[in-house]
């Protein structure tokens, strides 16, 4: 009863999951894996965004009672000794060193600040979701150049119950969604490297189960 009533859920997300997909526009194939990616992206130039739970060091020159170790809290937002309730989700640590420098101007001359992260987790906003059939499915924080098998290797390859020819990939263009067919059983299974396809960040794959 319990192994029919996990089949059946499993069903279910199955299906939800092909209302998804079926409801974004399509288009049918992405371009093969590239060191610099021919997209309308340009991955080459991506940089880091601050997300709740990163960690960050701020360095304030010659102020080191200023400076220190902060979490991100959940609601994107920092407080350290000088500064309350500043806004880190979202920015670049070169963003946020210079949005603190403007607060600190108020209380040291001439501040100069210096961010680094630790521990990065990044905003939802920019991570890769797995869903589906994968043995492992989650999101994956994104990384410069990362390709379909790098996800793929991140969430422990496929089920057997997996029909990884027919998986898609959603993706945001121009403000729309777009759907591309992607062949993961033949880049893992059969190594068939032209599958391996450019991953970006908020990209969605979505894994079906077979049928058969």
């Amino acid at each position: 009863m319990e192994k029919y009533f996990t089949r059946s859920i499993k069903l279910l997300l199955i299906f939800i999951c092909a209302q998804f997909v079926s409801s974004c526009s399509s288009s049918s194939s992405l371009p093969s894996a590239t060191i610099h990616s021919s997209n309308t992206v340009d991955i080459a130039s991506y940089k880091y965004l601050i997300g709740a739970g990163d960690v960050i060091n701020i360095f304030v020159w010659r102020n080191p009672e200023v400076s220190g170790s902060f979490t991100v809290r959940p609601d994107g937002m920092i407080t350290t000794s000088l500064v309350e309730d500043i806004v880190a989700s979202g920015k670049t640590p070169t963003e946020l060193a210079r949005s603190i420098e403007e607060i600190l101007a108020t209380y040291l001359r001439d501040p100069v600040v210096t961010v680094t992260v630790n521990n990065f987790v990044g905003p939802y906003s920019e991570q890769i979701r797995v869903i589906g059939e994968a043995a492992q499915p989650k999101a994956i924080n994104y990384t410069q150049n990362m390709t379909l098998l790098d996800v793929m290797i991140a969430v422990g390859g496929l089920t057997e119950f997996a029909d990884g020819n027919d998986a898609v990939l959603v993706r945001v263009e121009n403000g729309a969604q777009k759907q591309y067919q992607i062949l993961i059983e033949d880049l893992i299974k059969n190594g068939q490297i032209s599958a391996n396809v450019d991953v970006l960040p908020g990209d969605i794959i979505v894994i079906p189960e077979t049928w058969f």
